[in-house]
């Protein structure tokens, strides 16, 4: 099963799979890891692992869907069965995802449907659950929306901060994501069994 991986920042969850296809533990082929900026960290660890890398800088479009054109184009080119989100900041429009129907995956740091959005963490914690989690789901037009396919609960700690509580969400994540990831695999090949 062949996935590129689209990053926004360090690419923690990316490093957590790249390792895991390393290690012969996720049996996948990672075409290449994608960013929308220059100079991310996500794109400097796939590099080191010989992975193929591009940018879709979106500061250089004026309109939106010039940049989710191009955005697709770039992915397309790796023939990806998956595209995973991986901490990728950006909304991706109905173009994007016509191209990749129900391929598109991501990661969110909360119980879904509860606290979608860019601040899960800090809304879990302000409004005060004593456990929150992360989910992978299948991407869809809406905000952390689509249909969620493995989620994993955190225990939300007393003195918990955003960034305590954060980090120990993004250690399940990596975990669910990488088993997300084997069960598809494991189910394409036996689709042509």
């Amino acid at each position: 099963m062949r996935i590129v991986v689209l990053v926004s920042g360090s690419g923690s969850n990316l490093q957590a799979v790249i390792d895991a296809v390393a290690a012969g533990t996720l049996p996948v082929t990672i075409a290449a890891v994608g960013a929308d900026r220059p100079g991310t960290g996500g794109v400097r660890r796939a590099a080191e692992a010989g992975i193929a890398t591009f940018e879709v800088d979106f500061r250089k479009y004026d309109e939106r869907a010039d940049w989710n054109r191009a955005l697709t184009e770039a992915v397309a080119a790796h023939t990806p069965d998956y595209v995973v989100s991986s901490g990728f900041m950006r909304i991706v429009d109905q173009h994007f995802l016509d191209r990749f129907p129900n391929r598109y995956l991501n990661t969110h740091p909360a119980l879904l449907p509860s606290f979608p959005g860019a601040h899960g963490v800090r809304d879990a914690l302000a409004y005060g659950v004593k456990v929150t989690g992360c989910t992978v789901m299948i991407a869809d037009a809406g905000v952390d929306t689509g249909p969620i396919l493995a989620q994993a609960p955190v225990a939300v700690l007393p003195g918990d901060t955003e960034e305590t509580l954060h980090e120990r969400i993004k250690v399940e994540e990596r975990r669910l994501l990488i088993e997300t990831l084997t069960d598809l695999a494991a189910a394409r090949s036996t689709v042509g069994a």
